[in-house]
C-alpha cells in the first residue's frame, strides 16, 4: 500500500488510527488527502450513507477527528475509466524480464524498487496494472504487497483458489518471509528479535505512518547478521508477522534504522550514504515460501545489482 494513502480500488475494510498531527482535522478534509484520486462526490456519499465511521459511530463531513480515533473506511469500488493510460512498453518489457516463476495458480516477479505493487496516490500504474496489461488473458490478483521502494519477491495469484490458499497461509502465519536489509550502526548482538506491537496513524498531511505502541497489533521480527561493514551491518530479517512497514519500524525502534529509509531513517546518515552511492531504501525481499494444495512453494530473488554494487564499494573503502 502506498505510504501516504489507501488504494483507490480496495476490496478490504481499512481501520486507521488518527495520530497527533491529525487531531482537530475535519474528517472530510482528512479523507480527501487519504483517498487521493477518489472523487469528492464519492467521499461525501460514503459519509452521507454512514459507511465512514469513527469509533464505530456514523460521522458527518464536519466531524472533527481526535488523536487516537479509529477511522473505518469501507471497501472502495470505482467504475473503470475509459481513458486508461497506455502502459510504457519499456516498463512492460522490464516486468517481463522480472518474472521468476509461473504455473497455473501463481505468477512471481522480482519487483524492482520504485515500482508500487498497485496504483493509487498519484501512481497510475503499479505492478498489478502493468502485468494485467501485459497479460490480458490472465486473471491476476495481488496475494500480498511490498512497499514501493522495497524490491524482491512479489507473488500474484492467477486463480481464485491460489489467491485464497496463499492468503489463508498468510493469516495462519505459515508463510516464511525473509529480507536483506542494511542497518545503520552496530547492533550489539549478531542474532536478536524485536517483539514490539505496531499501530498505524495518519499525519496532518495525510501521510500514513506506523509506530511502536502497546495498543498496536503484535509484531515479531528476527534479525541475523550476514556481513559487518564499517558503519553498517547487512542483516537478514525474518518475519513472524506481516505488519505494514514492520522491518523498517522495528529497526528504527532499535536505534538502527534501515539505510536509505526516507520515512523512519536517519536523514543525515542517508545523505552521506547517497554520496557513497546508495540512492534507495536498502530493503530487499529475498525469499517467500509456503505450502498449499499438497505442494511446497519457495521463491527467491538475489540482491539487485545496485545494492550489490554499493556493498562492493563499501568493501573497497574498508580495505582500500
Amino acid at each position: 500500500m502506498p505510504p501516504d494513502s489507501l488504494p483507490i480500488e480496495s476490496h478490504d475494510v481499512h481501520h486507521v488510527e488518527i495520530g497527533p498531527q491529525g487531531h482537530g482535522q475535519r474528517i472530510d478534509n482528512a479523507l480527501l488527502t487519504l483517498l487521493k484520486g477518489v472523487p469528492k462526490s464519492m467521499i461525501y456519499r460514503l459519509l452521507r450513507t454512514g459507511q465512514i465511521r469513527v469509533n464505530g459511530k456514523r460521522a458527518k463531513p464536519n466531524t472533527r477527528l481526535l488523536e487516537g480515533d479509529s477511522l473505518r473506511i469501507p471497501p472502495l469500488r470505482m467504475a473503470k475509466r475509459s481513458n486508461t493510460k497506455v502502459p510504457d512498453p519499456r516498463s512492460l518489457a522490464r516486468l517481463a524480464e522480472a518474472v521468476i516463476f509461473e504455473d497455473k495458480h501463481f505468477l512471481v516477479i522480482d519487483k524492482p524498487s520504485g515500482l508500487a505493487s498497485h496504483g493509487g496516490s498519484g501512481i497510475s500504474q503499479g505492478a498489478i496494472e502493468l502485468l494485467r496489461a501485459a497479460r490480458p488473458g490472465d486473471t491476476l490478483n495481488l496475494a500480498h504487497r511490498l512497499d514501493r521502494d522495497t524490491s524482491g519477491v512479489l507473488v500474484l495469484a492467477r486463480t481464485r483458489a491460489g489467491l485464497l490458499g496463499l492468503q489463508a497461509a498468510i493469516r495462519a502465519g505459515t508463510v516464511s518471509k525473509q529480507y536483506l536489509c542494511l542497518l545503520l550502526g552496530h547492533p550489539s548482538r549478531a542474532r536478536f528479535e524485536v517483539n514490539a506491537p505496531l499501530k498505524k496513524f495518519i499525519c496532518q498531511d495525510g501521510e500514513r505512518m506506523v509506530k511502536v505502541s502497546d495498543h498496536g497489533k503484535p509484531a515479531l521480527t528476527f534479525f541475523r547478521e550476514i556481513e559487518p561493514y564499517p558503519q553498517t551491518r547487512l542483516m537478514q530479517a525474518s518475519l513472524e508477522t506481516g505488519r505494514t512497514h514492520q522491518i523498517r519500524v522495528h529497526a528504527a525502534h532499535l536505534g538502527h534504522p534501515v539505510a536509505g529509509d526516507p520515512k523512519y531513517g536517519d536523514k543525515e546518515a542517508n545523505k552521506r550514504l547517497r554520496e557513497q552511492g546508495l540512492h534507495r531504501l536498502f530493503l530487499h525481499a529475498t525469499h517467500l515460501g509456503f505450502e498449499w494444495n499438497g505442494r511446497s512453494y519457495a521463491f527467491s530473488a538475489p540482491l539487485p545489482p545496485d545494492l550489490k554494487s554499493f556493498l562492493d564499494n563499501c568493501v573497497v573503502q574498508q580495505y582500500g
